[in-house]
C-alpha cells in the first residue's frame, strides 16, 4: 500500500488516507484531515471511485461549514451603525443624504462603506 492512498476501512465505514505502518496496524486519516486511527489490514480494501468521490465531498462540505467560514451578511438590509462611533455616524448621515437626493448610487457606496468600518473597526 503507498502512502497517501485512499482505503475504504470496513469496519469503521469510512475512507482514510494511509499514512503509514504502526506495528500490525496501519494509521489511517480522514480524507481532509483530522485525527488518525489505527485499522487492522485485513479489514482495509482499495476504495471505490465513488466512495472516493463521496469522501471528497464531505470533506469539502465541512471545510465550508467550519469555523473558519464567515457567514454571509444580509446585503438586502443597510448595515446598522454602533452607537457613539463617530465614523458610523458620519456614513449614515452621508447615507442619508444620498437618499434625500435620490441617489442610489451614493447609498450603496456609503453602504459598502459602513460594512466595511464595521468589518475592520467593530468585529
Amino acid at each position: 500500500m503507498e502512502r497517501g492512498a485512499w482505503v475504504y476501512d470496513q469496519v469503521a465505514g469510512v475512507v482514510g488516507e494511509f499514512k503509514g505502518n504502526a506495528g500490525p496496524y496501519v494509521m489511517l486519516r480522514p480524507v481532509g484531515g483530522g485525527r488518525e486511527w489505527q485499522a487492522d489490514p485485513a479489514d482495509l480494501r482499495p476504495a471505490t471511485p465513488a466512495e472516493r468521490l463521496s469522501a471528497g465531498v464531505r470533506a469539502a462540505n465541512e471545510r465550508a461549514r467550519g469555523p473558519q467560514a464567515q457567514p454571509v451578511p444580509d446585503l438586502s438590509r443597510p448595515p446598522e451603525p454602533v452607537p457613539h462611533c463617530v465614523t458610523c455616524a458620519l456614513l449614515v448621515r452621508e447615507r442619508l443624504a444620498a437618499q434625500a437626493e435620490f441617489d442610489h448610487s451614493a447609498v450603496t457606496d456609503a453602504n459598502v462603506l459602513l460594512r466595511r468600518h464595521l468589518w475592520q473597526d467593530h468585529p
